[in-house]
């Protein structure tokens, strides 16, 4: 057994036992895509697939890290051990991120049973960072009960969240415009559940209104299919918090027994397989841009002898 092997298996062992460190370095082996990260990945998925996902979502401004820091509060109530995954956008000219999340969850920033990292997005859109899937695989074998995934502050399409976790909790406020704006969409049908926070501001009843009707618009369910509830939320104060928290195990109950749960996680893995392949097959593709051949097979598109379509498959086919 190499050494790095048994470096893995020693942070993955260390991960296991509570170490914020460890899971620390494991993620940043995702994160710098290491080499080591693959014998990483090996050791951990015999623990993983046991943690509760949460996504949190909403536009910029809605409250989503005071409601991440709330609950958060509430599980650990419950004696959990909670991880959070908080992605921030990345500049465009520096490519750096303010993480400020961290600040916001600094009251948990001294329980062990809390593990809170910020993640940059690094120009990947739809939310989240393009490392999300296999931190989020760090957290579930390091022991996670429950893991908040908060996406950064989204529009009306950036729905990446839902293939992602359990349970997608779509937040809203009222007093930012048309309320329900927010929700259309793309938005609207990965929501399982819909929170509107800041409720004690004016016009929160009126928005709460507006997306329970909005959610009663098109076909009606199928029998036994999940109906997604609407929750007013003070998260600064705590207020409402209980009622979400129920509407939350109530949507992990339905999930376990309608089968859902495990429908939904075999699609992650599928959609993880596959992007893993697909961006093992355009590092190998981008060695091609002055491959010979491509030249060649340029040519003979224009020249007419060949159509692009067997071009493509003859450049993958000399790749594979």
């Amino acid at each position: 057994m190499s050494r790095a092997t048994l470096a893995v298996d020693d942070l993955v062992a260390a991960a296991r036992s509570g170490s914020h460190r460890a899971v620390a370095r494991l993620i940043t082996l995702v994160e710098n895509d290491s080499p080591q990260l693959r014998p990483a990945m090996k050791a951990l998925a015999p623990y993983a697939g046991h943690a509760r996902l949460i996504g949190l979502t909403g536009s910029p401004g809605v409250g989503k890290s005071t409601t991440t820091s709330a609950l958060v509060a509430a599980f650990r109530a419950q004696d959990l051990r909670v991880g959070v995954l908080a992605v921030d956008p990345s500049s465009p000219f520096s490519g750096g991120a303010l993480l400020g999340d961290r600040i916001r969850l600094s009251d948990h920033a001294l329980d062990p049973g809390v593990y809170v990292r910020s993640m940059a997005t690094r120009g990947h859109l739809g939310g989240l960072a393009w490392a999300a899937p296999q931190a989020l695989r760090v957290l579930d074998a390091a022991g996670c009960d429950v893991i908040l995934i908060e996406t950064v502050g989204v529009g009306q399409s950036e729905v990446e969240i839902a293939g992602m976790a359990d349970t997608t909790v779509v937040l809203l406020a009222p007093g930012m415009g048309d309320g329900v704006q927010a929700a259309k969409a793309g938005i609207l049908e990965v929501g399982d559940v819909f929170v509107v926070n800041k409720a004690d501001r004016d016009g929160a009843d009126a928005t709460v209104r507006e997306l329970r009707q909005m959610l009663t618009l098109g076909a009606a369910p199928a029998a036994g299919a999940w109906r997604a509830p609407v929750e007013k939320l003070v998260a600064a104060s705590g207020s409402g918090l209980d009622e979400v928290l129920a509407a939350l195990d109530k949507h992990w109950s339905w999930l376990a027994s309608s089968g859902e749960l495990a429908a939904r996680r075999t699609r992650r893995a599928s959609d993880e397989i596959l992007a893993l392949a697909l961006g093992e097959l355009r590092s190998r593709m981008g060695t091609l841009d002055d491959h010979a051949l491509l030249a060649s097979l340029a040519s003979s598109v224009v020249a007419g002898s060949a159509d692009p379509y067997s071009a493509a498959d003859e450049l993958v086919a000399s790749v594979s």
